[in-house]
């Protein structure tokens, strides 16, 4: 790894932030998620959540390209689930949803623990979603159309929660906890090492965190095959 590609991800990670959220209700096309995934790594989101459609998910990573390995998705099997899982994180949650009670997107507060809630493609967010929202918010439209497509809505929202978060100064240090800083440096740097630790249940080796590379290569690989084959040791 050349130390700017190392740099980069430092400068990346440091950014991060953690208590800024996406979650997606039976958002059903895989273009639109990989859209949204893309957005939450542009904008300086560390987690998404999404639940699966009722009729089963469809692989998305593919589509979602390189953007799918810089943000966590966490999945959910309902609606529910998701909500309390994120209310016991101390989230107030956004609704994207046009309703008597909805305010203008800008108008609330995205530097404090907070998840936007985006609806599918048809149906938009859920009742009980919305019931659960702390806030329902809209994106005002002026022209004939009556609404964005829910990936292109959910990039506008959040920048203006990066906006908001930045000038509070909220990306001048770093805010991720430390375990899980430790965690995202090794899966960053060690792709291919983290694919066949996960593909196998193991533990991921020690990296040296100024240049990114096992501690112990070689030693690493040489304790798996005698764990694996203890005949071959």
């Amino acid at each position: 790894m050349t130390p700017e590609r190392l740099a980069r991800i430092k400068q990346t990670l440091d950014t991060r932030q953690p208590d800024l959220r996406v979650l997606t209700d039976q958002v059903h096309k895989p273009r639109n998620l990989s859209a949204i995934i893309r957005s939450c790594d542009a904008f300086g989101l560390a987690n998404m959540h999404v639940v699966w459609p009722k009729e089963g998910f469809r692989a998305f990573r593919k589509t979602a390209g390189g953007s799918y390995n810089w943000v966590t998705t966490h999945t959910h099997p309902t609606m529910d689930d998701a909500v309390a899982d994120l209310k016991a994180q101390g989230h107030k949650l956004y609704a994207a949803q046009l309703s008597d009670r909805a305010v203008d997107f800008r108008e609330v507060d995205y530097t404090v623990p907070c998840t936007v809630i985006m609806g599918n493609e048809v149906d938009g967010v859920s009742s009980s979603a919305a019931d659960q929202a702390d806030e329902h918010i809209v994106i005002p439209m002026m022209g004939m159309v009556e609404s964005l497509n829910v990936s292109s809505a959910c990039a506008i929202i959040l920048s203006e929660a990066q906006r908001q978060r930045k000038l509070a100064g909220m990306f001048e240090q770093r805010r991720l906890p430390d375990e899980e800083y430790n965690r995202l440096l090794f899966c960053w740097c060690q792709p291919t090492v983290k694919r066949y630790c996960d593909d196998r249940n193991l533990p991921y080796p020690p990296i040296d965190p100024e240049t990114g590379e096992l501690v112990d290569g070689v030693g690493w690989m040489k304790e798996v095959r005698k764990q694996r084959h203890p005949h071959l040791a």
